[in-house]
């Protein structure tokens, strides 16, 4: 049997360790950090997802100010209150949770937030920065799941050198700086991704397996090879059919009950990837925090 990477148990060390950080500078400082948090509309899915980024920030002690404004809210009204955020100093993180409506350009909106703020990761400063460093450098605001599954990874204490590394995605929140993140590990990475020809046999190759390609269940069991690590960071909800009834049930994008024959390690889903985004989210708010009483 592989070991199942439990993100729930390793997510929650890393809260008790940021806690316990916080806990320490509140003492010296009388100061905590403080999360800016911006929902737009009412997508049920961003509401489960900005209810749990608020509770764990606050279990750790960092302040959660909400902004949850209206879906008819223009991009300058919203970006004025990014501004305004930018220049308030209990204000160390600032996330926009997305997808944010049509009418409004998402990259513009992420641009828009101060890098040294941006709890996401995701400004192009930032990105940069990650990019052309030579090591993954701990003090950088780096993307919350792809670092996440790094930390996975390292729960393994295996020398990840010179192993070869798949990585089925290449959007800008995960697959890119998923890669970037294993090169620096010094890992030989390939990025595969919907246009990609003999996707299988690339996934065959694979020591560490990152799948984030956004489709329930694609890669299956023979992609796998024996003892690989397979890292799952893709969530989708599916309906199947229980008694006659029909009910949603949360995948991957990888075929779990197969994946499992082959691997040496896999993540679950859910409680794999996911709870790691968010101890990462706390971890990059408190790292901006603590850039601030340098």
């Amino acid at each position: 049997m592989p070991r199942i990477l439990d993100g729930k148990k390793i997510a929650q060390n890393l809260k008790d360790q940021l806690k316990i950080e916080i806990e320490n500078i509140k003492i010296k400082s009388n100061r905590v950090p403080g999360l800016a948090v911006i929902q737009v509309g009412n997508v049920a899915a961003s509401s489960v997802y900005v209810k749990a980024k608020t509770k764990a920030a606050k279990e750790v002690g960092i302040d959660v100010i909400d902004h949850h404004l209206v879906e008819s809210v223009n991009q300058d009204d919203l970006i004025n209150l990014i501004n305004q955020l930018n220049n308030n100093d209990d204000v160390n993180g600032i996330l926009v949770q997305l997808p944010l409506p049509k009418t409004i350009n998402e990259e513009v909106v992420l641009n828009s937030i101060a890098p040294e703020k941006d709890a996401d990761g995701f400004h192009p400063l930032n990105v940069g920065k990650l990019s052309i460093s030579q090591k993954n450098d701990e003090s950088l605001m780096i993307p919350c799941t792809p670092y996440g599954c790094l930390l996975l990874l390292r729960e393994l204490k295996i020398n990840l050198v010179g192993k070869n590394a798949v990585v089925i995605g290449r959007s800008n929140i995960v697959g890119k700086p998923m890669a970037q993140l294993l090169l620096k590990e010094s890992c030989t990475v390939t990025i595969a991704h919907s246009k990609t020809k003999n996707l299988p046999q690339i996934c065959r190759s694979a020591d560490i397996l990152v799948a984030a390609i956004g489709k329930p269940e694609i890669v299956k069991g023979e992609w796998i090879k024996e003892t690989a690590i397979v890292i799952d960071v893709g969530i989708n909800r599916i309906e199947i059919k229980d008694n006659g009834e029909s009910k949603t049930k949360l995948v991957g994008d990888v075929k779990f009950s197969e994946a499992k024959l082959k691997a040496s390690a896999i993540t679950p889903v859910p409680g794999g990837v996911g709870p790691m985004t968010i101890a990462c989210l706390l971890r990059n708010t408190t790292m901006a925090f603590k850039n601030t009483l340098k």
